[in-house]
């Protein structure tokens, strides 16, 4: 039997971490659960016009989304639950470390060893909200997550959010072959 929950949601979401620079040069993050692959070299995220990380890539065309993981799951949640308005040391609190993308005008975090160095598209307004699309210009890995010169999933132990339980859980264990596996039922 099933049974509707009258909710939306897509679940899971992966944990997104928008880093962006402020006027004064210091590192802005944010956590942005709403948002996804739009097209091959483009992401769209919902954020609104209000949150300090849309003004920052407004005014620096350039931004860099990190999948977060399960070491630094407190980290990724403290930057979903704390404004950059009302708390302008935010990035320095969490003990976290940046470093200068060579792409787009944007931070690295470097605790979080996968991240799209994106510039800013445009900003869509809809009857549902807003969407803030980049282009992807380049895929920062670091190599302790990478085997056989691919990204290691298990290795990066990124992190996904469950809009039902307001959980975070740890994306993990390979379970089939895309493009393959269906093959058998052809």
């Amino acid at each position: 039997m099933r049974k509707d929950l009258k909710n939306y949601s897509i679940f899971p979401m992966p944990v997104l971490l928008i880093a962006t620079y402020n006027e004064d040069g210091t590192v802005d993050v944010m956590n942005a659960a709403w948002g996804m692959q739009l097209e091959q070299d483009r992401v769209i995220l919902n954020l609104t016009e209000s949150h300090k990380t849309v003004e920052n890539i407004k005014r620096t065309k350039g931004l860099t989304v990190s999948f977060a993981t399960a070491k630094h799951v407190k980290e990724a949640d403290y930057f979903g639950i704390v404004s950059a308005h009302k708390e302008p040391k935010k990035f320095e609190k969490s003990g976290l470390h940046a470093l200068k993308s060579n792409h787009v005008n944007a931070p690295l975090i470097e605790e979080f060893p996968l991240t799209l160095e994106c510039e800013f598209v445009e900003f869509q307004r809809g009857e549902n909200g807003a969407g803030l699309v980049a282009r992807v210009v380049n895929t920062s890995v670091d190599e302790s997550i990478m085997k056989d010169g691919k990204v290691d999933i298990d290795a990066l132990e990124a992190i996904a959010f469950d809009s039902y339980s307001l959980g975070y859980y740890k994306v993990s264990g390979r379970v089939g072959n895309a493009f393959k596996d269906g093959a058998a039922l052809k």
